[in-house]
């Protein structure tokens, strides 16, 4: 039987794009699920009924432009995407968390997100005790808050700024945006409405330039990353 890996829109301008293509190499069927809709962009506090995560192998919570400890969320879409995949672990699917989504899994499990000191927003190195499943990159970033690791949690990689990656059970959560491409960026640079990326000093087209420099190697490392999150998972025994 085929495996199946559900991507959780979010945001609708956070997309799979390169962590799709990875995981259908990797034999894996593809679904996707809107949370908040583009409509809803400016006012996101959705209430949303999220699909059964029983019948998936994988589930990749991706990113958003919103905290994740923003009251009015947690009581709509946040609290009901926590519970699922809370639900998810439960019943041994493997969870691989993207930026926000890394913060969800953080949250859900028992650790805290709050706002960082600094912005990380461009392609970064970072610090990794598995290089053989997190590797030093560079990986692109973009975010303003950071976690603490949840209880039970192993923190695997960091920079100076931000834990970027731990290990809990059959759950990895990333900081760091692992599928940004060329098009994904194009799309995020058009959507910044309130030009974080230029406020952080960062020029449209520098950052566009070094996408397209980086993003064959990005793909060879991210398909090496889910790889190695495949066979980690796969060497992790479901709960009993």
């Amino acid at each position: 039987m085929t495996s199946r890996v559900l991507f959780l829109y979010n945001d609708p301008v956070a997309t799979e794009a390169l962590l799709g293509e990875a995981f259908v190499d990797a034999g894996y069927d593809v679904d996707t699920f809107t949370v908040v809709p583009p409509e809803r962009a400016a006012n996101p506090a959705v209430d949303v009924v999220f699909p059964d995560p029983t019948g998936y192998d994988v589930i990749v919570p991706l990113g958003a432009r919103w905290p994740v400890y923003d009251d009015a969320l947690r009581r709509t879409w946040v609290g009901a995407e926590m519970a699922m995949l809370r639900e998810a672990a439960e019943a041994g699917v493997a969870l691989l968390g993207v930026c926000f989504g890394g913060q969800i899994l953080a949250q859900a499990f028992g650790g805290t997100v709050g706002r960082a000191p600094a912005p990380e927003i461009g392609w970064y190195d970072i610090g990794t005790d598995r290089p053989d499943l997190v590797s030093t990159g560079p990986w692109f970033q973009w975010h303003f808050d950071r976690w603490t690791v949840p209880p039970g949690a192993v923190e695997i990689a960091r920079t100076a700024g931000a834990s970027q990656a731990f290990l809990l059970d059959r759950c990895l959560a990333l900081q760091f945006h692992p599928e940004l491409d060329h098009g994904l960026l194009t799309d995020w640079l058009a959507d910044d409405r309130d030009g974080e990326a230029l406020a952080f000093g960062l020029d449209h087209d520098e950052l566009l330039t070094r996408t397209k420099e980086l993003e064959g190697d990005a793909a060879t490392r991210i398909r090496g990353l889910v790889d190695a999150f495949l066979s980690y998972v796969g060497g992790v025994p479901c709960p009993s």
